[in-house]
């Protein structure tokens, strides 16, 4: 068992990345997508399940959670909380890394029948990277501690790097493609297969406009279900007093999607317009919302639309 983490970041470690597996040579590799890099031992492979490095052979595992910066305070908390279940012989010490020093913690559970060796290094990003916090897992079990080694994952360890988002490698590995931007900016690429675009010279989506586009499962089959369904996922939205003034099935890129059109009030208390699209296919769907300043709705619905249909399944 782990060491008892968030909720919320459980769920984010959840997230599989699938790309191929890579033969590795003795520098800093990066998962593709990831912020967080080392030099994977052994014969430790890009994994082709989880975020991160895998020995397939022995069963041991190198898992990268990548996080923004505030996270860090919840994963410490965590880290340092008393009585840790699941985990054995529990240490915690200071670790000095390529770009800083973090918090290492090592101990031993019980997984698959069999004992297993864990080291958990906690940090932030300090070489320049902005907004990160970084996870670093590593497990691995007592038949394979001859190769894999406390010296050999400290030194593993040691070589933890970072670098800035990579947000064309990101979007590789999303869902779906973006054929159209429309003007808008990638923001930030979300771990469970979604991304948020703006326009304006900062990330603060209170003060400019901007869309998120994810897909999702268990769209119901039933068309005359989906108008509910469209309702219940936009009353998610962070926004208050929504006001729905159009709700209706429409044809999207030639599939069976569903329109919703609303006025609503702003974080900041600022009059805001928006439509969110759903448009369905096989078991799930793709979710695209769009948010603006009703002043300037006209010229956004286009830009908007047009994103939408730019917006290609994979």
């Amino acid at each position: 068992m782990h060491v008892r983490w968030p909720v919320a970041l459980l769920t984010l470690w959840a997230v599989s990345i699938l790309p191929l597996p890579v033969a590795l040579g003795a520098e800093p590799v990066f998962p593709p997508g990831l912020r967080i890099g080392l030099e994977p031992p052994g014969d430790f492979t890009i994994s082709s399940r989880l975020a991160g490095f895998e020995d397939t052979g022995r069963g041991a595992v190198i898992s990268l959670l990548d996080l923004p910066a505030r996270a860090y305070e919840d994963l410490a908390r965590s880290a340092f909380a008393e009585g840790q279940k699941g985990i054995a012989n529990l240490k915690r010490e200071s670790f000095p890394f390529e770009n800083g020093i973090g918090v290492l913690i090592t101990g031993t559970g019980n997984e698959g029948g069999g004992p297993v060796h864990k080291w958990f290094l906690l940090a932030q990003a300090v070489n320049g990277v902005q907004d990160l916090a970084a996870l670093v897992q590593v497990a691995v079990p007592d038949a394979a501690l001859s190769v894999y080694s406390d010296a050999v994952v400290r030194k593993a360890l040691a070589s933890v790097t970072f670098r800035p988002m990579p947000v064309k490698e990101r979007l590789a590995l999303l869902p779906f493609q973006l054929n159209e931007m429309a003007g808008f900016r990638v923001m930030q690429v979300l771990p469970a297969g979604g991304v948020i675009l703006t326009e304006g010279p900062t990330d603060d989506i209170t003060t400019q406009p901007y869309m998120v586009i994810a897909v999702g499962p268990g769209a119901p089959s039933d068309p005359g279900e989906r108008g509910q369904f469209a309702n219940d996922l936009l009353a998610t939205a962070p926004l208050a007093n929504i006001k729905v003034k159009l709700s209706e099935p429409m044809r999207i890129t030639g599939g069976q999607g569903y329109e919703t059109r609303a006025d609503a009030i702003g974080p900041r208390g600022n009059e805001v317009a928006l439509v969110q699209w759903l448009r369905f296919g096989g078991s799930g769907f793709i979710r695209i919302i769009g948010v603006g300043a009703k002043d300037d709705w006209d010229a956004l619905f286009a830009r908007f639309r047009a994103v939408r249909d730019g917006v290609e399944p994979h």
